[in-house]
This record gives structure tokens, C-alpha cells and sequence, in this order.
């Protein structure tokens, strides 16, 4: 086990999962502190570092493309202090950290854990039910209808049509955009058979920020009603729906084509199907074999 305790927060690796708990400093950002404790599994991670700074470093994890929805709703866009995936560290614990590095990076190696993108979401999203304020408006989440209230800030030809309760099963697409210098972000939902292109201030079914305090509590709602929509990968459509997952050819009756890289793409997908248990251990190892031979 591998364990570093700062007063950023406390990263903690089993072997298996890390455990990541933010600390109580006051530079933790307010999603994080709110979004509290995460359990990460291996197999969503797609690398994990380690960056040395004058007065203090960053433990960083890559997680795999697709493996959470927050990541996935937020697109890359949130700021330090909120990342859950990031931890400052003191330099008196530099090679703490290292030594962290260097045992997520050989579980990693050892359970031949892919670094593409995966066809399901590996961490479940925030919590429900959920409420934030912020910006021109409130957004209430229970898991099933997403119900959005206005306040004395709000654009009089959007709150004229009063409050609105919006089933998840009408929902397409979220987005969360911070506020960024002079330009005011926003949390859209994107409903079924009324989509539009006006701006977020006089769209019924979004919320409009200025950057303030609680915005980022915003991202943590859209993160929770992606995890409820069709994964990403069922953009490519296909008949097995989103949660399926790729079943390699060598279990299948199509041809095996006798390429190196393609036999090495196919181990990987063995582990993959090996964790989320499609595959039994010894399904694994019997295919495994198969392959290696190939090699």
C-alpha cells in the first residue's frame, strides 16, 4: 500500500483502487471539499505523475478517456483548486511522492491496464440528490428530473415561463463552461426536440455564471446527470448499446489478423473484459494464451 497525507488532501493506493480525500486547507476548492471522497479503480487510469516546484509539487492522474463524467462533463475546464485529480505536495515529501508514482505506475504495468478510452463509465459521478445556486438560477438534481428555478437576476423573458422540471430521459447533452475573463459561462441542458442557439441568458433550459464562489458546484450537477445519459462511445452507434463491451475477435468466429500491434491491442482488451468481469480467470488466461502464441 502506498499512502501520502498533505494538507491538500490524502491519496491513498490499495493495490487495486486509489482512495483520493480532499484536505480541509483553505485552498481546497469548494467542488472539491463538496464532492468529497473518491474511490478510483485501476482500470481507469491512464497514467499517473509526479511534477517537482520550487516550494512545492503536483501529484497528477490521467484517467482514461470516457471513464468519468465529470471529467467528461467539464471537458478539461476545471480549475486547480477544484481538479480532485491533482494534489499539491510539500517538498519535504517529494520522495513520497515519487515512491507513490512509481507503485500506481507498476500495478499498472503489471495488470496490463490499457490507456485508451473505455465504452462505460468506471466511477459512478456525483452523489443525488444535489442542488446548487449560483449564477441566474438553481439547479435541483434528484437522479431522474432535473428542475431549474430562477431568482430576481434572471432575464424577465426567461423567468416568465417560471420554474422548469426536466425529465432525464429528455435530456441529450449537458455542458458546464466556467466564466473566463470578461465572458460569463454556463450549465446548458440540451432537451429533445428543442434545441437552440440562443445565449445562455435568455435559454430556458440554462443557467448563466459570472464566475463566482459556487459555480463550480454547477459542474458537479452536470457530472451527475451525465453519468445517467448514454455513455460518449454510444455516439458511434451501435446495436449492442453503450454499456457493451468490445469483445475481442479471438472469441468470436471472425479472422485474427497476425499483427503485432493488433495481438498487443487485443491483451489489453482481455484485461479490460478480465475486470469488469465478462471474463472469468481462467476464460482470461486460456485466451491469453491463445494469443501469446499468435505472438
Amino acid at each position: 500500500m502506498a499512502e501520502i497525507i498533505q494538507k491538500d488532501g490524502t491519496w491513498v493506493f490499495d493495490g487495486d483502487a486509489l482512495r483520493l480525500t480532499p484536505g480541509r486547507d483553505k485552498n481546497v476548492g469548494l467542488l472539491r471539499a463538496t464532492l468529497g471522497e473518491l474511490l478510483v479503480p485501476l482500470g481507469a487510469l491512464a497514467g499517473v505523475s509526479f511534477e517537482h516546484g520550487k516550494k512545492s509539487g503536483r501529484l497528477r492522474l490521467r484517467l482514461r478517456d470516457g471513464a468519468d463524467p465529470l471529467l467528461h462533463a467539464t471537458g478539461g475546464r476545471l480549475a486547480e483548486p477544484h481538479d480532485p485529480y491533482q494534489l499539491t505536495v510539500e517538498s519535504d515529501r517529494y520522495g513520497v511522492a515519487e515512491y507513490f508514482v512509481d507503485e500506481v505506475r507498476g500495478a499498472l504495468l503489471l495488470d496490463e491496464v490499457p490507456s485508451g478510452p473505455v465504452t462505460a463509465y468506471l466511477l459512478p459521478g456525483p452523489s443525488v440528490p444535489l442542488s446548487a445556486a449560483a449564477g441566474d438560477g438553481t439547479v435541483s438534481f434528484d437522479g431522474e428530473h432535473v428542475r431549474l428555478e430562477w431568482n430576481w437576476k434572471t432575464e424577465d423573458a426567461k423567468a416568465a415561463a417560471g420554474a422548469r422540471t426536466i425529465p432525464v430521459a429528455e435530456i441529450t447533452a449537458v455542458e458546464w463552461h466556467p466564466a473566463a475573463g470578461l465572458e460569463n459561462g454556463h450549465l446548458r441542458f440540451t432537451v429533445r426536440g428543442a434545441a437552440t442557439k440562443a445565449p445562455p441568458k435568455y435559454d430556458p433550459n440554462a443557467v448563466e455564471l459570472w464566475g463566482f464562489k459556487k459555480d463550480p458546484l454547477m459542474a458537479l450537477v452536470a457530472a451527475a446527470v451525465q453519468a445517467r445519459l448514454p455513455h460518449p462511445s454510444a455516439a458511434g452507434g451501435t446495436e449492442a448499446g453503450p454499456d457493451a463491451p468490445r469483445i475481442p475477435e479471438q472469441l468470436t468466429s471472425s479472422p485474427v489478423e497476425d499483427d503485432h500491434d493488433a495481438l498487443l491491442r487485443r491483451l489489453r482488451e482481455l484485461g479490460e473484459l478480465r475486470r469488469e468481469g465478462v471474463l472469468t480467470d481462467e476464460e482470461f488466461t486460456m485466451a491469453k494464451q491463445a494469443v501469446l502464441k499468435r505472438m
